[in-house]
């Protein structure tokens, strides 16, 4: 019995390997940085590796997609409770966040389905998905 083909019909397909040597991208002046691994465009799913230092606030925000986060080091303060490093969180569709703060100096990886908004009193302030993430490792 002859074995089954299993050879991609795509021979463009790859790994997408992200060496730790690949410089953190700054976004927040002295206070956050980002290093963007992978972003899926037929997907729209993403994943990034934060750091933020101690006192970074980022807006309140809802996930439009589920979302992981795992902390590398670190505390982050988020709804009422606090991750610390080797936690895990998962974030289902359309959770609602306050402000999330780094309660120290913080990396942790985060792996999200799809776009997350940001807003404030007055409404909507901006939009992150794998594109604008594409947009920030070419600024």
């Amino acid at each position: 019995m002859a074995l089954q083909n299993i050879n991609p019909i795509n021979d463009q397909l790859a790994d997408t390997i992200v060496r730790s040597s690949e410089p953190w991208i700054e976004t927040s002046p002295g206070m956050a940085w980002t290093k963007v691994l992978w972003t899926g465009a037929e997907s729209g799913r993403w994943a990034a590796l934060y750091r933020w230092n101690k006192g970074y606030v980022a807006p309140p925000h809802k996930h439009l997609a589920a979302a992981h986060t795992y902390v590398l080091k670190g505390r982050l303060q988020i709804r009422d409770g606090v991750l610390e490093a080797g936690d895990y969180d998962y974030e289902p569709n359309g959770v609602l966040h306050g402000a999330t703060t780094a309660l120290e100096d913080t990396e942790y990886l985060f792996i999200c389905d799809g776009p997350v908004v940001f807003f404030d009193e007055n409404g909507l302030k901006s939009y992150k998905g794998w594109e604008e993430l594409e947009r920030l490792k070419t600024r």
